[in-house]
């Protein structure tokens, strides 16, 4: 194999331009000459390739986002668009391709590998709900950024005697808000794995209150069926009865920005050069991972559609340190 594609799928996570890099320069090395693929699947469809050389992806291992750049594409989804990809692949002579994303991404990546061609898929997503790895590339900065604020926000709840309500990302998995919570000693943690409403979290604070302090702090992930601001209007129409209000920070996008830290660094730079390694040994088909500290590879037809579970043991012992 002397030509291969590289592209990022999905939402931008901090440490894909570190893993571009990491495949990029891996693949030189052992021979193969390397494209982008621009607006991920997008741009596999319509071929926006573009050649990526050792000085092309020189100055960007401490930047955030991708410098490849990502998009939703509906078209690939189908039969057709597959098709097409894969026209597009051979039109520019490319014999292997990396993927660098999460569930939706890889699941794209195990459909070109069912019609036969080679491709390795690299773990990346904020919300680490991808199976096959312990962690992803990008979560580390982005339970950084979120702590940040908490921390931030702890400070003003203290010093004004306050309850705080914070928003963090995580639509189908609350890893990111139980992490934050957690981290962050909240009082309250509201997460889409674990039932809960209004009636339950003022009671929490209530008790919190009971217990001498004199602020609170509520996280909760976006996916819960009580959002932020779901609980912020509920806590608002009850006030008299609850005695509490709750202000609200949503972190939204801000999570993804950023460098991404030494460890989200070097994660996807061990995983890219692996991901390169074992598509220019003909061992495609795989998704390249950590676990248990190990970079490991698992089989494609493992990972899509079984969304790794979350541990609840830490969001047991971080209600029991709460109080």
């Amino acid at each position: 194999m002397k030509r291969i594609a590289l592209l990022t799928s999905g939402g931008d996570a901090p440490g894909m331009n570190a893993a571009i890099r990491a495949v990029t320069r891996r693949a030189i090395f052992h021979g193969a000459e390397v494209c982008g693929v621009r607006r991920g699947f997008a741009g596999l469809i319509s071929g926006d390739f573009v050649p990526l050389g050792p000085r092309d992806v020189g100055r960007i291992l401490h930047l955030g986002g991708t410098m490849l750049g990502s998009a939703r594409c509906a078209e690939f989804r189908g039969e057709a668009g597959v098709a097409r990809a894969l026209e597009s692949l051979g039109k520019h002579g490319l014999e292997g391709l990396v993927v660098i994303g999460g569930n939706g991404s890889q699941a794209g990546s195990h459909d070109l590998t069912r019609r036969g061609f080679p491709v390795v898929g690299v773990a990346s997503t904020i919300d680490n709900d991808l199976g096959g790895t312990d962690v992803t590339i990008g979560v580390d900065t982005a339970l950084n950024i979120a702590l940040e604020a908490i921390d931030r926000l702890k400070v003003t709840a203290l010093s004004h005697e306050r309850g705080f309500l914070v928003e963090t990302m995580g639509r189908d998995c609350g890893y990111l808000g139980m992490m934050a919570g957690f981290a962050g000693g909240a009082d309250v943690i509201v997460i889409p794995e674990v039932p809960s409403d209004p009636e339950a979290v003022a009671a929490e604070l209530r008790a919190a209150y009971a217990r001498g302090k004199s602020h609170a702090l509520v996280v909760v992930a976006e996916g819960a069926a009580y959002n932020a601001e779901k609980l912020a209007a509920y806590f608002a129409e009850h006030r008299e009865r609850l005695q509490f209000a709750l202000r609200v920070t949503k972190l939204g996008h801000v999570q993804r920005g950023g460098a991404p830290t030494a460890f989200d660094r070097v994660l996807a730079s061990r995983l890219g050069a692996a991901a390169a390694d074992q598509l220019l040994t003909d061992q495609s088909g795989v998704l390249v991972g950590m676990q248990r500290s190990e970079i490991t590879a698992t089989p494609l037809g493992d990972v899509v559609g079984r969304p790794k579970s979350l541990d609840l043991e830490i969001f047991r012992l971080a209600q029991s340190l709460a109080r």
